[in-house]
C-alpha cells in the first residue's frame, strides 16, 4: 500500500472532512436501528468461560484496510483454529461505507455479530440502538478503569452502561527526517521538544530552503495537530458536559495561529494537498510531520528512509496529545440468539488477551499490563509514543459530538488556507457548533 493510500485509510478512519463520517455519522441520516427485542443473557459470564454450544458463525466488520488488517485476521485465524465450534468471518470496508452501512444492517436484520468502533462513534450508536451494552464483559475479564488510560476507558460508556472494550490506543506522533535535519546542520539524535527549540529549528531549516514543516488544512494531519495544540496550549475543545464549543477562547486562537504562522512565515508551503505533507517527509522534502501511531509501518516499508520519531513537542505549555481508539462492541440483534451472544463475548475476551499481537500492526494496547510488558517495549517505535499514555486526550463522549467536530475542521481549513482570519473562523464554526450541539440534544435525548 503507498503511502497516499495509507493516510487516505485513516481520513475516513475518523471522518470528520464531511458527510458519511464516523464524526457524526451524518450519512446514516436521522433514522435508529430502533428497538430490537429484548436482548439474550448469553451465559452471564460475559463469555469468560468459552464456548461449547452448537456451531455458529460470525460476522466481523470492520475497517482495517491498511497495514492493521493482516494483523487482526491473523488473530481471527487463530481463533478459529482453537475454537472449531465458533467461525468468524471477518469482512473488511473503508470505514465510510462501514459507518453508512451498520446501522442499515442491524435495522434490517443483517448486521454483524462483532463489530470496531472508534470511541467517538459509541455514544452516538449506543444513542441509536445500533450497539448493546457490554457490561457482563467487563466484569468477566475484570477489566478495571486503572487498567487503562483514565480517558478512554471511559469514552467507552454511555449513560451509566458500557458500549466498548477498549482494544487499542492510536496517538498522534512527531515524525523527522534524519537526513533532512543533517543536511540543515541540526542533531538528528536531539529532535526539537519545546517551542523555542522548535522554531529555532525551523529557522535553521528555512535558512538552508527547506520548508520544515508542512502544515495540512485537511483532518489528517492539520485537524488532529490543531487538536492537540489546543489542549497544549490550556484550551479545550468543549466546556463541560459538552453543551457549548470551547474553541473561539484564547488558547484556541493561539493554538490555531501558531500552526497558520507556519505558512505565513514560510516553514509550510500554501495549499499543502492532502496527504502532501506525509510524502513530503519521505521524499526529504520537509523534516517534519505530526501524525498517527499508523505512521509507524509505512515509514519503516521506505527502504534507505532514515527517520525517528518522538512524543509531540510541547509548543503550548501543557504536554497533550490527540488520540483515537478502536474500541470492541457488538452490534444488537434483531432476531435474539443466545448462541451468537455467547461466541461473540468468547471473541472479544480471546482478542483482548492477544493486544499484544494487535500492537504489531502499529498500535498501542490500551490494557496498562501489556503495554507496560517487556515484549510491548521491544517495539521501539510504539513504545516510543505509548509513553504520552497519560497526556493524551480525546473527544467526550456523546452522541452526535462528531458533528460538532466537524465545524472545528472547517475552520481550520480556511484558518491554515488564509481565507479566514483564526479568530473569526473559530469563532462562526463556535456558533454554528452550539446550534448543532443543542439540536442533537433533542435529537438523541441527552
Amino acid at each position: 500500500m503507498n503511502t497516499h493510500q495509507h493516510v487516505s485509510r485513516r481520513v475516513l478512519l475518523a471522518g470528520a472532512l464531511g458527510a458519511g463520517a464516523s464524526w457524526g455519522l451524518a450519512g446514516c441520516g436521522e433514522g435508529s436501528a430502533g428497538k430490537p427485542g429484548a436482548q439474550p443473557t448469553p451465559s452471564g459470564d460475559g463469555g469468560a468461560k468459552g464456548y461449547d454450544g452448537p456451531p455458529v458463525e460470525l460476522d466481523f466488520w470492520n475497517g482495517f484496510t491498511g497495514g492493521d488488517g493482516p494483523y487482526m485476521r491473523k488473530i481471527v485465524e487463530k481463533f478459529n483454529a482453537e475454537n472449531p465450534n465458533a467461525k468468524v468471518k471477518m469482512t473488511v470496508m473503508q470505514w465510510d461505507d462501514y459507518y453508512t452501512k451498520l446501522p442499515t444492517a442491524v435495522n434490517s436484520g443483517r448486521g454483524p455479530a462483532i463489530a470496531v468502533m472508534h470511541l467517538d462513534s459509541l455514544a452516538t450508536n449506543a444513542a441509536r440502538n445500533v450497539i448493546e451494552p457490554l457490561d457482563d464483559v467487563a466484569t468477566a475479564l475484570e477489566l478495571k478503569q486503572e487498567d487503562f488510560a483514565d480517558e478512554v476507558w471511559k469514552a467507552g460508556e454511555y449513560n451509566g452502561k458500557r458500549y466498548g472494550i477498549p482494544l487499542d490506543v492510536h496517538p498522534l506522533g512527531f515524525y523527522y527526517n534524519k537526513t533532512v535535519m543533517e543536511k540543515a546542520g541540526l542533531d538528528p539524535a536531539k529532535p526539537p521538544m519545546t517551542a523555542d527549540e522548535y522554531m529555532t529549528a525551523l529557522d535553521t531549516l528555512k535558512g538552508k530552503g527547506i520548508q520544515g514543516h508542512w502544515a495540512s488544512p485537511f483532518l489528517f494531519t492539520g485537524g488532529l495537530s490543531v487538536n492537540a495544540l489546543i489542549w497544549q496550549f490550556g484550551g479545550d475543545l468543549f466546556d463541560d458536559g459538552a453543551s457549548k464549543a470551547a474553541w473561539a477562547d484564547e488558547p484556541s486562537v493561539k493554538a490555531v495561529t501558531w500552526f497558520v504562522d507556519l505558512v505565513k512565515n514560510g516553514h509550510s508551503p500554501k495549499n499543502v494537498a492532502q496527504d502532501a505533507d506525509a510524502i513530503a517527509l519521505q521524499n526529504g522534502k520537509t523534516a517534519f510531520n505530526w501524525n498517527g501511531i499508523w505512521n509507524i509501518n509505512t515509514l519503516r516499508e521506505k527502504k534507505g528512509l532514515q527517520w525517528g520519531v518522538a512524543p509531540l513537542p510541547n509548543i503550548g505549555g501543557t504536554k497533550a496529545a490527540w488520540a483515537g481508539s478502536h474500541q470492541f462492541c457488538l452490534p444488537r440483534l434483531k432476531t435474539p440468539d443466545q448462541n451468537k451472544s455467547t461466541a461473540a463475548r468468547v471473541f472479544l475476551n480471546y482478542v483482548s488477551q492477544q493486544s499484544l499481537e494487535w500492537a504489531k500492526g502499529g498500535q498501542v494496547p490500551a490494557r496498562r499490563q501489556i503495554r507496560e510488558s517487556a515484549e510491548f517495549k521491544a517495539l521501539p517505535e510504539q513504545a516510543t509514543l505509548a509513553t504520552q499514555i497519560d497526556d493524551l486526550r480525546f473527544p467526550p463522549s456523546v452522541a452526535g459530538i462528531g458533528d460538532a467536530i466537524a465545524e472545528l475542521n472547517k475552520a481550520i481549513n480556511e484558518a491554515v488556507l488564509l481565507k479566514t482570519e483564526p479568530a473569526k473562523a473559530l469563532g462562526d464554526a463556535a456558533a454554528r457548533a452550539d446550534k448543532i450541539l443543542e439540536a442533537n440534544r433533542k435529537k438523541y435525548g441527552s
